[in-house]
């Protein structure tokens, strides 16, 4: 198991406010099992999987907001009816 540094992450995202984000993001949706890892488990928890992905270019907000907008997208058919206007 390799180590994840700070300084890793810090080369693909702007600061470390986001690195706080984003990896929050992320290991959230491997932890509710809605997402598959894009690195090997390794027997590591979630967060540190997220960290891993970002420290190799493998995560960005563009992903995860492309994520969301997907998984969201159902959700909203509920709402209209035939005519697709909100009920």
């Amino acid at each position: 198991m390799a180590r994840v540094t700070v300084e890793d992450c810090l080369e693909h995202v702007e600061n470390r406010f986001e690195l706080v984000m984003l990896s929050t993001k992320r290991a959230r949706q491997l932890a509710t099992g809605g997402k598959e890892p894009l690195v090997p488990v390794e027997n590591d928890k979630p967060t540190v999987v997220a960290l891993r992905e970002i420290a190799e270019g493998l995560m960005s907000y563009e992903f995860i907001a492309n994520a969301e907008i997907v998984e969201d997208e159902p959700l909203f058919a509920a709402f209209e009816d035939e005519s697709n206007e909100a009920v």
